[in-house]
């Protein structure tokens, strides 16, 4: 006996009304070239109580959790950037003393 799917369907052709943005059921997802970005994966985690109050002072109506989401990424990038600056300029240092 096969299961039925509760996973309810969306009919892209139907005009989105303010009930379905109401109810919470849709999810927006970006798209690139043709397939979904993976959505975000929900954890758990524990922050200092100071900094969870800092990023909801932060965030006003955004929400918290996006900027900290955010600041996280951004950490990322940041790192990476310092990697690769001081790659560039070891290397350049070393063909100047090779010189």
């Amino acid at each position: 006996m096969s299961k039925k799917s509760t996973t309810a369907r969306f009919n892209e052709d139907a005009p989105i009304s303010q009930a379905d943005i109401d109810s919470g059921k849709l999810v927006l997802r970006k798209r690139v070239e043709g397939r979904v970005v993976q959505a975000k994966k929900r954890v758990t985690l524990y922050l200092d109580a100071s900094l969870v109050e800092r990023f909801k002072g932060m965030a006003g109506e955004r929400g918290y959790q996006t900027l900290i989401n955010e600041a996280l990424k951004n950490s990322l990038q940041q790192s990476d950037i310092e990697a690769t600056i001081r790659k560039v300029i070891r290397e350049e240092l070393k063909e100047r003393k090779a010189a």
